[in-house]
């Protein structure tokens, strides 16, 4: 997964930031103002930046004015205002996310921008399962498993959200889309389907009174 640099003044966002992308495999830094950005970037390269405007030292807009290597970058700030949202887009920014924010929306967002800087997963293997992210195919022990769309839709959603519990509702956001008319047995019957095929009974667990958690071991 990707090395990803978190540079957010308020310990308690940065925590729970930090906690999400490292649950789904990537590799975090912390750090707490403008400056010690360029202290972390002489120890260790990054794939990624989250980078808050409002910083003590250096704020956000100046570390973007003084950072010399081409690393994405996603502002994630309480400022709103237009003027800042083109301003943070012009200076280089790869996306602005505003606060208050949804941690799933922020997880897909890194994803689409990994994905363009192409240092998203290829690949993902457990066990005996491999899936290739690329060709959208599935295998299990070598075999390759036929599944529907809409099934590897709801196994891509898995991999990308592993160990974040993720209600039934929020399944059929992301595996279906907002215009999907199905209801939640949709989202069950899909799920049964799929660890039957892949032997994942232990691997998908069901969530008392939420939903489903793909179980991955660090």
């Amino acid at each position: 997964m990707a090395k990803i640099l978190i540079v957010e003044d308020e310990k308690a966002i940065n925590n729970l930031i930090r906690k999400n992308l490292e649950a789904i495999g990537h590799d975090c830094t912390s750090v707490f103002d403008g400056e010690a950005v360029f202290d972390a970037l002489e120890v260790q390269d990054f794939d990624l930046i989250i980078l808050d405007i409002m910083l003590p030292k250096l704020d956000g807009f100046e570390v973007m004015e003084h950072l010399k290597r081409e690393v994405p970058v996603i502002y994630l700030t309480a400022r709103a205002g237009v003027d800042d949202r083109v301003k943070g887009l012009k200076l280089g920014a790869d996306d602005y996310i505003t606060k208050p924010f949804h941690m799933l929306e922020l997880l897909a967002r890194v994803e689409v921008v990994l994905r363009r800087a192409h240092k998203a997963d290829k690949s993902f293997t457990l066990g005996d399962v491999h899936v290739d992210l690329h060709g959208r195919l599935v295998y299990f022990k070598d075999g390759l498993i036929d599944f529907t769309p809409q099934e590897y839709s709801l196994i891509e959603t898995f991999i990308k959200n592993r160990n974040i519990a993720l209600s039934r509702d929020k399944l059929l956001e992301i595996a279906w889309g907002y215009e999907f008319g199905g209801d939640t047995r949709t989202v069950d019957a899909h799920i049964s389907r799929i660890r039957k095929k892949l032997h994942w009974d232990n691997v998908i667990k069901t969530v008392y009174k939420l939903g489903y958690r793909l179980e991955v071991k660090k």
